[in-house]
């Protein structure tokens, strides 16, 4: 048996700092993961090819979303023909995964597959914030088996108890732990309870048409400093900004979540550069405040386009 853990969480609640600390707890065996992304560009996969397990990437959309959900459902079944230990799913930071345990309980799709549940980041400084602002957020909630209120460095022990208030008052039942870093305790799992899969057809799923994804592709002109201060004019705007650039002839990693920038030398391999995925809301102003920035340096963005 594969046993199969979804992570979930939305964008910058910290998923794949913490897959890198997850995937230590099943030192010794066969870990396939597979990760998803809603922007065309995987940049969550770049950054965990280094983990050295076994990595497929769906992105541009949601793994639950009817768009994806064959794509997603023939990578699974690849999977499980390599017989793992364990299956990590990272879903998108926006999907809706109330769906997962009607397609995981197809008859005859799966065999040798074990739901053990999954596991849901919240991030403790901006919760409030995309509670308020994102269905999804709720929804991801709905079907955890486990909340991790993550970056707890960040916050105060009376937003932290707000943090947790909304979501006892959402599920009462779920087991909720605290950390930071994306830090993950083996006791913890043990208080999951194992879901019960649902017999039922899963439901149709479109893209949430509430939802956002750009792609910006800037030249190699920008000084880091430059680039910093371009973001900063539209990053209030946004929900997550994040992509690989070259500037100055090096190798950087741009990720931003809320009004939070951290631009950091990155020494590894890259197979695309310098176009930078920018995820937002129906309600935030993104698209407006990207073009007004683009006028303060028309000559170093080649392209922006809202993702297909």
């Amino acid at each position: 048996m594969s046993k199969f853990y979804l992570v979930t969480g939305f964008l910058g609640a910290g998923k794949t700092t913490f897959l890198k600390n997850f995937i230590q707890l099943f030192e010794g065996q066969r870990i396939h993961m597979i990760v998803n992304e809603y922007g065309k560009e995987g940049i969550d996969g770049q950054l965990l090819k280094e983990l050295g397990t076994m990595l497929d990437e769906i992105n541009n959309g949601s793994i639950f979303c009817s768009c994806r959900l064959d794509q997603f459902e023939a990578v699974l079944q690849k999977a499980l023909h390599g017989n793992p230990d364990v299956i990590i799913v990272e879903a998108s930071g926006l999907s809706n995964p109330v769906n997962v345990r009607k397609i995981l309980a197809q008859e005859g799709k799966f065999p040798g597959l074990e739901y053990m549940g999954s596991i849901c980041l919240v991030d403790a400084k901006r919760f409030h914030k995309v509670y308020q602002t994102a269905a999804v957020v709720k929804k991801q909630i709905s079907v955890s088996d486990v909340i991790l209120i993550n970056k707890t460095d960040l916050a105060t022990r009376e937003e932290l108890e707000v943090v947790r208030r909304t979501i006892l008052s959402h599920r009462m039942d779920l087991p909720i732990f605290e950390t930071s870093f994306g830090k993950i305790q083996d006791e913890w799992l043990v208080k999951m309870k194992k879901p019960v899969l649902l017999a039922e057809k899963p439901e149709i799923q479109t893209r949430d048409i509430t939802l956002r994804s750009y792609i910006l592709k800037i030249t190699d002109g920008f000084t880091p400093y430059e680039l910093e201060k371009f973001v900063e004019m539209f990053l209030e705007d946004t929900y997550r900004v994040k992509g690989f650039v070259q500037l100055e002839g090096k190798n950087w990693f741009l990720d931003c979540v809320g009004n939070l920038l951290k631009l950091t030398p990155y020494e590894q391999e890259i197979s695309s550069v310098n176009e930078i995925v920018i995820l937002a809301g129906n309600g935030l102003p993104a698209a407006k405040s990207i073009k007004e920035a683009i006028k303060w340096y028309p000559n170093k963005v080649i392209s922006f386009e809202m993702a297909k």
